[in-house]
């Protein structure tokens, strides 16, 4: 039985693998300093869905302020399932908690972004069946 719960310092480990399924490989040390800065932040939160006790996947958000609306908007930040429990109903579990726990914080309008790359078309398609819609283009500048 998948259960969702907040990500706790013992999940390091578990959720430094789960970057790598993201196609974000990190380091122990690195991910540690991550999630450091991020719990200092009161608006963003993270996640984990564990199958007897075993992180399978997790979700980050953030509650965001905008210059457009006077409720929060939800972001998810970050969304992944480890790939060999994938198709069991993880995603679909942490999507349906955090469309919960978003009401529950006065936000109703929930968000997240995704890179136009082959790879991602199953996770697009996952997407628009959880009834996301695509609403526009991200644009990104890097600079040195």
């Amino acid at each position: 039985m998948i259960q969702i719960r907040e990500y706790h310092s013992s999940d390091l480990e578990s959720l430094t693998e789960l970057m790598t399924d993201l196609g974000s490989p990190s380091t122990i040390e690195d991910m540690k300093n991550r999630m450091e800065l991020i719990g200092s932040n009161p608006y963003y939160f993270t996640f984990v869905a564990t199958i007897n006790e075993k992180v399978v996947g997790m979700i980050g958000v953030r509650l965001n302020i905008t210059y457009t609306s006077n409720k929060f908007k939800t972001q998810i930040s970050s969304f992944v399932t480890k790939k060999e429990y994938q198709g069991q109903g993880v995603g679909k579990a942490l999507i349906n908690f955090i469309e919960e726990w978003t009401r529950n914080k006065g936000s109703d309008f929930l968000y997240l972004t995704s890179g136009i790359k082959e790879e991602r078309i199953s996770a697009h398609e996952f997407y628009k069946n959880r009834g996301f819609n695509v609403t526009g283009y991200r644009f990104v500048k890097r600079l040195n």
